[in-house]
């Protein structure tokens, strides 16, 4: 008796709206099986698009074909097996040298017909390019919201997607994300800390997102109400301002480009204030008579402040041990008392 694997696939809209169910499929072919006498060895079920042949099932019925042999692989219909001409054809090779004969029921075909492989490459063809025209659509109906300002497709990290009464949908801020959004942003634009330090305390706040990801997030315009539509068939890439509600204002976003670029340098604390050299101007150098001047000098692990010449002479003070001297000097003075003046 000959032998036969079944494969029934299919996608969850396919199923919804043109009734290619996984039951319906398993009873045509298990009947057709039974009218032809044909043993059934397994039956595999893929609900994953027929554009690849990489999908768990399909793998593991390659796998099980290497060690059982199958006289045929039957399906209900072309677009059932692939939705891609060209692996399509490739498999089909690889299954005739194991010696399974792949059929679609409802659409049968003798490949050993050369005039048949015409019919074989339509069966194929046209499911393909109604793949094709349906990613065409959608990619250019996806293109006409955001010139419109509406964000199409799945909200990014900070905010969820919502629907209005009426059906149309909308993103909004999601807590704890946009908090934490924000506050990033804010600590980037200081320019004080690093993109990995930000992001770990982000991460803290309830950001919970890769730092590659952090990488791209603090760089998307959206976060500002901005919707970038890029280029397409020559048409030149443009900014729209979004409907959605931003989290950060278009100026700290423009603020934040340019200190991960490098154009704005963070203006970080002195090292040496006035208070550290309160004498700097008022001591003479020792050796070569000139004013004396101060500065901080880094150590291995904190900056020491010193009073030192600028001349070749090269003469420094340590600038703490100096004030303190000059403290315990002025101690050694005593202010006299003078006699009240009388007054007539």
């Amino acid at each position: 008796m000959k032998t036969a694997i079944l494969y029934l696939r299919v996608s969850t809209d396919e199923q919804a709206l043109r009734g290619y169910s996984l039951r319906a499929q398993q009873e045509l072919l298990t009947n057709y099986c039974k009218l032809h006498h044909i043993s059934i060895l397994k039956i595999f079920t893929e609900d994953h698009s027929a554009k690849s042949f990489k999908p768990p099932e399909w793998i593991k019925f390659i796998t099980y074909l290497r060690k059982h042999r199958s006289d045929f692989l039957f399906f209900t219909k072309w677009d059932r097996f692939s939705r891609n001409t060209c692996d399509a054809y490739q498999v089909l090779a690889n299954l005739k040298r194991m010696g399974t004969n792949p059929q679609a029921v409802e659409q049968p075909l003798d490949l050993n017909v050369p005039e048949n492989k015409l019919m074989l490459a339509l069966y194929l063809a046209i499911p393909e390019i109604e793949n094709d025209r349906r990613s065409l659509n959608t990619q250019m109906g996806m293109r006409r919201a955001k010139k419109e300002g509406h964000w199409s497709g799945r909200a990014p990290l900070g905010y969820k997607n919502k629907s209005y009464e009426d059906g149309k949908k909308y993103i909004s801020p999601e807590e704890p994300y946009a908090s934490a959004i924000r506050w990033a942003f804010q600590e980037l634009s200081l320019g004080m800390s690093s993109m990995a330090a930000v992001h770990r305390k982000a991460f803290k706040l309830g950001l919970t997102c890769s730092i590659n990801n952090f990488h791209s997030l603090v760089r998307n315009r959206m976060y500002c109400g901005k919707i970038r539509v890029r280029e397409i068939d020559g048409e030149k890439e443009h900014i729209i301002k979004g409907l959605h509600e931003p989290l950060i204002t278009e100026r700290l976003f423009d603020k934040v480009q340019n200190v991960l670029k490098g154009e704005i340098k963070p203006k970080r604390p002195a090292i040496a204030t006035p208070e550290d050299l309160p004498l700097r101007g008022f001591l003479k150098c020792p050796s070569c008579h000139r004013m004396l001047t101060g500065s901080a000098s880094k150590g291995r692990k904190i900056h020491v402040t010193y009073y030192h010449c600028k001349s070749p002479c090269k003469v420094r003070f340590n600038a703490n041990q100096v004030n303190q001297d000059f403290i315990e000097e002025l101690k050694l003075f005593r202010i006299a008392k003078r006699d009240q003046p009388k007054f007539l």
